[in-house]
């Protein structure tokens, strides 16, 4: 064999190794679970509420992290928090399996208080009158369009849940867009009086409106961390925001709103995640003790 056919043996079972490696790399980071965990700091935050904890799990999909959930079980456990928020698409619509969302729900409020809101795949299955019936018997508190108030010592924050604006564009029988049906629902749901408002939504394109009606705090998913991340540049594609989307996974902050924006856990209609491990994520608010509203890095 010549040495420049051996050479090229050479290049072909390193590209091969290489691409080998790739590959198991790509298929590890669509298991591998990590936490990532944020500090917000707010001149607004009631004082009794400092520290905090709100664990955010967002685009489950059916995935399940270990059998039956037990490694994303345990990692929320772990991380304490003092409420669990559901940000949407705890099903997939193209292959919808309740029971494994229910079973993940019964043992996360044994964790800590849930609190659910709906995604655009819940908005198309004709069983998520099931779904929701099976949450609230295991515990859930479900906020389809409403809103609750959570007391810690003598103070209170609101939290509010809006559904997907889907439910109501997708049937037809809305004439108004997705951000003005946000628009309306969420001004609706508002306090009346000055308190920190924590919302949780499904969609952080909308970003604009949660600022506009004044959220302090929102909680979002769907971007799925722009499925394929590159390094130095980010999410390359997400729904309802195309190629390079703004807001494809972190904490982002205009005005007086912030919006931490999970890149989820599972895939829906992309098989695989590249670049992008499942995200469970971690919110510590604490009370800022200056008078301007600043963000910890």
């Amino acid at each position: 064999m010549t040495a420049k056919k051996k050479r090229g043996y050479g290049l072909l079972a390193a590209c091969f190794l290489v691409g080998i490696g790739l590959l198991l790399w790509i298929l590890w980071g669509n298991t591998a679970l990590m936490h990532t965990e944020y500090t917000v700091t707010d001149t607004d935050l009631p004082s009794s509420f400092d520290g905090y904890r709100i664990a955010q799990v967002s685009d489950l999909h059916n995935a399940q992290m270990g059998e039956n959930n037990t490694e994303l079980l345990a990692m929320l456990e772990a991380a304490d928090p003092d409420i669990i928020v559901l940000t949407g698409d705890l099903i997939d619509s193209r292959r919808t399996d309740i029971a494994v969302a229910l079973a993940f729900a019964a043992e996360a409020v044994t964790i800590a208080p849930t609190y659910y809101v709906s995604g655009n795949h819940e908005s198309r299955i004709s069983t998520y009158k099931e779904l929701t019936q099976g949450l609230l018997s295991v515990g859930v508190v479900m906020l389809e369009d409403q809103a609750v108030t959570i007391t810690r010592g003598s103070e209170s924050l609101t939290l509010i849940g809006v559904a997907d604006p889907t439910f109501e564009t997708d049937d037809g029988s809305e004439a108004l867009s997705e951000a003005a049906v946000m628009d309306r629902n969420l001004k609706a749901l508002m306090p009346t009086e000055a308190m920190y408002t924590v919302v949780l939504s499904h969609r952080p394109e909308l970003f604009s409106t949660y600022v506009s009606c004044g959220a302090d705090l929102v909680f979002s998913g769907h971007a799925h961390g722009g499925q394929v991340r590159l390094p130095f540049v980010g999410g390359l594609f997400a729904p309802d925001q195309g190629l390079f989307p703004t807001y494809d996974g972190g904490m982002y902050t205009d005005a007086e709103t912030t919006m931490i924006v999970s890149r989820g856990i599972g895939n829906s209609v992309a098989p695989l995640r590249v670049n992008n491990r499942p995200e469970l994520v971690i919110a510590v608010l604490h009370r800022a003790a200056n008078e301007a509203k600043e963000l910890a890095p």
